[in-house]
């Protein structure tokens, strides 16, 4: 296959679907990435006649392989579900979010909603992306699965309760979450009590994530979640305000270096969740030196 060879053409065309599907599987961009490369390999083997729909093709395969990559996964990991790594966030300067981003996060795909997707088993967790977010019949998850349609109906809805009861949606209003953030930032680092016991849920949860060199951590309540805010801020960092999945974010720098990126998550005008990713060698392959300024 050549560049301009239809099938080549056809299969770019399908190339921001199938990433935001095996991102969704993986919440990893770099592991959705190489699922991609993966199906156009299979699919340079196969003699496109034999291909009747090659949108649901391509997709079916992209899920069978991102289905094996968590078998793998879970197979390999050796901390507790209690212990999950932070998915992989998509971070943008707050004016806007970049076009290639637009296709990964539609349907608002936070990172609060990928935490709890990483708590579902690789079976739950593609019924459930594939036919709550993309539409899929139950038929053609039965068969990647190698279950019947009415058990891949169950394992989605088993993944739903869980997404349901985690209520992981947050407040669409972008400009309320900007306000919500800046208090929570501006609250911590002149060390205002009062305003950051406003500003946080009495439940809020705060979880960060520091690579496999330091054990990560999670933490409950405003009084927890005020005292690690207190000792960030004793750094001296230096805080940008970002898009991270969509939602209003931060990213942190110190001495010109990312030092973390943070998914907040608010609701109702309370934030109740914050979700770091302080892993050095993550952090530098995302590209963040362009919103330090």
């Amino acid at each position: 296959m050549t560049e301009g060879d239809p099938i080549v053409d056809a299969f770019e065309q399908q190339r921001p679907h199938l990433r935001a599907v095996a991102y969704r599987m993986l919440g990893s961009t770099g592991e959705a990435d190489d699922a991609v490369q993966e199906a156009w390999l299979r699919l340079s083997r196969v003699s496109p006649e034999e291909i009747e729909n090659l949108g649901g093709w391509l997709t079916t395969v992209v899920a069978r392989i991102c289905l094996n990559m968590l078998r793998s996964r879970n197979s390999r990991r050796e901390q507790s579900l209690d212990d999950l790594r932070m998915p992989d966030p998509i971070v943008d300067p707050l004016d806007g979010t970049d076009p290639e981003h637009e296709a990964l996060l539609a349907d608002s795909i936070g990172i609060a909603m990928l935490i709890v997707l990483e708590t579902l088993n690789p079976a739950e967790r593609l019924a459930f992306v594939l036919h709550d977010m993309f539409g899929v019949p139950f038929e053609e998850i039965a068969s990647i699965v190698d279950r019947s349609p009415d058990a891949a109906r169950q394992l989605a809805s088993r993944g739903r309760r869980r997404l349901q009861a985690a209520d992981s949606v947050a407040d669409a209003d972008l400009d309320q979450q900007r306000q919500v953030v800046e208090a929570f930032i501006a609250a911590a680092r002149e060390g205002d009590l009062e305003r950051l016991v406003a500003v946080l849920h009495p439940d809020v949860v705060l979880r960060a994530d520091y690579g496999p060199e330091r054990d990560s951590i999670e933490v409950r309540g405003a009084e927890a979640v005020i005292a690690q805010a207190r000792s960030f801020a004793t750094l001296g960092a230096e805080g940008h305000m970002v898009r991270v999945n969509g939602g209003i974010g931060t990213v942190a720098f110190l001495d010109g270096e990312p030092i973390s990126v943070g998914a907040v998550q608010v609701r109702a005008g309370q934030i109740v969740a914050i979700d770091f990713l302080a892993d050095p060698a993550r952090l530098a392959e995302l590209d963040l030196g362009r919103l330090a300024s």
